[in-house]
């Protein structure tokens, strides 16, 4: 076959630049769209921050300054003449360290730093100065294996033990657990080093007495003894508790307290007391030095109460108030396509649709947490056990937009409640049926499981079945599967591993 060229007329759906730009503002965190706006401040002339305009002080604010100025000219009418000349060369020193000018001439007996401070805060400035940040100075993220080694730099130690203590140090876990095997770690060693096994027990035994307790023991079992060994002899149940660790930690895993009342021939009040004793140590002793950071969360939406009614206002404080810089907007000429004329022109474009699309964002935002907050109020008044369902489709019908628009603007956007900060997301739930034909949010049903655990018998918990059976009596039909499923969502063990001895 010849190739041949063919002409077709069709249509299609194509995305504009533009229309691209709005979507991606639209589903942008807090964080995230603020940063969107420093760098279209950085990249593009024409967008301007837009300054706060300074309101004009009262009739009663002037006479008072004029007052004020009055008597301090009054009391100081004496003074005035000779205080002129140095207040004059006060004045010029002020000006020329707002221009930072720098002597031309350096005296001998002169230090340069004497003369003359670079803007910003001393690193060598006393403790107390306003400029001191402690928590940029102290941001730096310390990881477990950074304290442990400051602590190997402490111990005296030879040579041959500092290096297998690095190698100890190096097998241990974020959570203070040592995961490699001591023979693997011996293995490691060259054979010139001639270093036994029993030399590197003795390493990781000393390794042991560092901070935090119970640091790089090898199971569980040796990690809450290390904590026990820490403390005093006179502590109560403390040889009980040593007993269940070493023999019968798997029986207190399942709470089989029949067999370790008869094992270790205790009391009910005994073995309470020792295992509130192993409650107090610390399974994970390296995570509270994980290398995590903390996230805080920007509320986008504030919802108050005013007169009876819900309102709903966008937080002002989440991004700058932007506008067009008038000055370059006026050097825009229509009919000139200059290099720079053009330059200028796209950039005005580009700052008005940019513009356009955070306006476009913040009213769908209110638009959509609005409608929310109207179908959610029984949360707000009465809390979670009286949330309603509530579905995408059902807020995307109401405001006219498409599902696919009310999950961007749902997605890591937060909403500040007198019951607390949640995301918008955290309102959407599916709904179950009731006898009485009504429906039931599941994030009331959640609600209602965890308001029965907490009152249960603890020494009798509630099993699923007969949580199941509360809410059959209560008219929601949920079968037992589903309230298993919602338990494990919320974190809540099982009833086996809720019952307690007393």
């Amino acid at each position: 076959m010849k190739p041949s060229l063919q002409l077709k007329l069709g249509q299609s759906l194509t995305m504009t630049p533009q229309l691209q730009q709005a979507i991606r503002l639209l589903q942008l965190s807090t964080l995230d769209l603020q940063q969107e706006i420093q760098e279209a401040l950085e990249s593009n002339p024409m967008l301007e921050v837009e300054e706060p305009v300074a309101e004009p002080a009262t009739d009663k604010q002037e006479s008072n300054t004029q007052q004020s100025s009055a008597d301090n000219s009054t009391d100081h009418s004496q003074t005035a003449p000779a205080e002129s000349a140095s207040d004059d060369q006060n004045l010029e020193a002020t000006d020329q360290w707002d221009d930072k000018v720098i002597p031309s001439e350096l005296a001998v007996d002169t230090n340069w730093d004497d003369l003359y401070q670079p803007p910003g805060p001393s690193s060598s400035g006393p403790a107390d100065s306003s400029d001191f940040n402690f928590d940029e100075r102290n941001s730096a993220d310390e990881t477990l294996q950074d304290h442990l080694h400051w602590q190997l730099n402490l111990s005296m130690m030879s040579d041959t033990d500092r290096v297998i203590a690095m190698s100890i140090i190096d097998g241990i876990n974020p959570d203070g657990m040592l995961t490699h095997p001591l023979e693997e770690i011996h293995a490691s060693f060259e054979a010139d080093l001639d270093i036994d096994l029993d030399e590197v027990v003795a390493v990781l035994r000393r390794i042991q007495q560092f901070d935090p307790v119970g640091i790089a023991a090898r199971n569980l079992n040796e990690c809450l003894l290390l904590q026990l060994n820490q403390l005093p002899e006179s502590t109560p149940s403390l040889k009980e508790a040593a007993a269940i660790i070493t023999d019968y930690l798997e029986a207190l895993a399942i709470r089989d307290y029949a067999t370790l009342k008869k094992k270790l021939k205790l009391k009910d009040e005994g073995l309470h007391q020792a295992i509130l004793l192993i409650q107090t140590l610390n399974p994970k002793p390296g995570a509270y030095l994980s290398n995590s950071r903390t996230e805080y969360v920007v509320p986008d939406v504030y919802v108050s109460k005013v007169n009876e009614r819900w309102r709903v206002e966008l937080n002002p404080d989440i991004s700058p108030k932007i506008q067009i810089n008038n000055q370059y907007a006026s050097m825009v000429k229509r009919a000139d396509n200059g290099k720079d004329n053009v330059f200028l022109r796209d950039n005005l474009q580009d700052a008005r649709w940019f513009i356009k699309s955070l306006t476009s964002r913040n009213e769908t935002l209110l638009k959509v947490a609005s409608r929310i907050v109207e179908v959610q109020q029984g949360f707000l008044e009465h809390g979670e056990e009286a949330m309603k369902p509530l579905v995408l489709h059902d807020i995307a019908e109401v405001v006219e937009m498409h599902e696919s628009t009310i999950s961007r603007v749902t997605t890591q956007k937060y909403m500040h409640t007198p019951r607390g900060i949640f995301e918008l997301k955290y309102f959407f739930s599916s709904h179950l049926g009731t006898t009485s034909g009504e429906e039931r949010s599941s994030t009331a049903i959640r609600a209602i499981i965890k308001k029965l655990v907490l009152a249960e018998n603890p020494i009798k918990p509630l099993s699923d079945n007969k949580i199941s059976g509360i809410l059959k009596d209560q008219g929601i039909n949920v079968a037992r599967r589903t309230i298993a499923k919602y338990r494990e969502a919320m974190q809540i063990p099982p009833s086996n591993e809720r019952k307690q001895l007393l």
